[in-house]
């Protein structure tokens, strides 16, 4: 969903100087593009709690980098965008984006999901920033132009869900709330884990596991199953480095994240015929490269009963870039016809 000001929008390249910006429950990332084919600059993070709202986070920005006007705008937001009010899940700041785009005197503003962003990105991103978690890897050809449906998740605050399809007039990114669907359970322990945040939650979604929060719920999971005591000052950013020192009820929440996403990176593939890749972005996954590799991941990816050969040769990969590709999809978004 977009909103433009006015209503015949000027041409993409009168769209500049540009503002980008992917913004997450925790964090939201500001980047410039000053002309067409321009890189990246000005690339700069900000904390949301820091600031009461996303307008006030962009002018802050704009003062840092002592940036003239934007002539336009394009915003990832981890929430869905389904009309002109814009409520966050994870996060406090709600805004109207015609409001916004008058008040920041843009041109053009676009306000997508983050992973409708971060899916545009998918067709230039390097090998480099590709990890692979099994499959066949595509020739660079195909990652540059997809014709294969492609997959996307990943865990952060939240549970981000998309995908891009190819077309005749090019890739076509996907806007949903997958992440919010129910998590399901593949052996007696999921299901008692399962059970036990049911008991919490009411609905158990994907998110409730296959997030920061999630990685808490899932320790706190395993120090109920084991009868021990949970520490309660247990912090989801302490739990990978807990599992690495050897803390049992932390190194149990990280193998069974690593499982739980291998089984809805699975589910995802099949719903969208994703033989062309599924990606995993986010900010855990990247950091957790050893624990998936050394994992179940794959074996529950592939682990769908009849359509275990058509998993098989499917890549999986992990997205790890020093920049947010976000940024880049949030751009493309004002490339794209309307």
């Amino acid at each position: 969903m977009s909103q433009a000001l006015p209503t015949q929008a000027p041409s993409t390249q009168a769209l500049f100087p540009r503002l980008l910006g992917d913004i997450g429950g925790t964090h939201a990332r500001f980047a410039w593009m000053d002309k067409p084919g321009a890189a990246l600059s000005h690339v700069q993070t900000y904390r949301c709690a820091e600031h009461a709202t996303l307008g006030d986070a962009i002018r802050q920005y704009l003062s840092d980098q002592d940036q003239a006007r934007p002539a336009a705008c394009a915003l990832g937001i981890a929430n869905p965008v389904t009309g002109d009010e814009v409520r966050m899940t994870n996060h406090h700041w709600a805004f109207s984006i015609t409001a916004l785009q008058k008040q920041l005197a843009l041109q053009r503003l676009e306000v997508i999901n983050d992973f409708t962003a971060l899916a545009l990105s998918l067709p230039s991103l390097e090998g480099s920033a590709l990890q692979d978690l099994g499959g066949v890897r595509p020739a660079p050809a195909c990652l540059a132009r997809p014709q294969a449906p492609l997959a996307l998740l990943g865990a952060g605050t939240g549970l981000g869900v998309s995908g891009l399809l190819p077309s005749a007039q090019g890739p076509v990114p996907l806007s949903g709330e997958g992440g919010h669907a129910t998590l399901s359970a593949m052996d007696e322990e999921e299901a008692a884990v399962l059970a036990i945040l049911r008991r919490g939650f009411g609905h158990v979604s994907a998110e409730r596991a296959l997030s920061g929060p999630g990685l808490l719920n899932l320790y706190r999971a395993a120090a109920q199953l084991r009868g021990k005591p949970a520490d309660p000052s247990m912090q989801p950013e302490r739990i990978l480095p807990g599992a690495r020192a050897g803390d049992p009820l932390c190194r149990r929440a990280v193998d069974l994240f690593c499982s739980f996403l291998g089984s809805t990176a699975g589910n995802l593939a099949l719903t969208l015929g994703a033989t062309g890749g599924v990606y995993i972005g986010g900010g855990i996954a990247p950091r957790m490269l050893p624990e998936l590799r050394a994992s179940r991941f794959r074996e529950r990816f592939e682990g769908k009963g009849r359509m275990q050969a058509l998993l098989a040769p499917i890549p999986c990969f992990v997205i790890d870039s020093p920049t947010s590709p976000a940024l880049l999809g949030a751009a493309r978004a004002l490339d794209r016809v309307h």
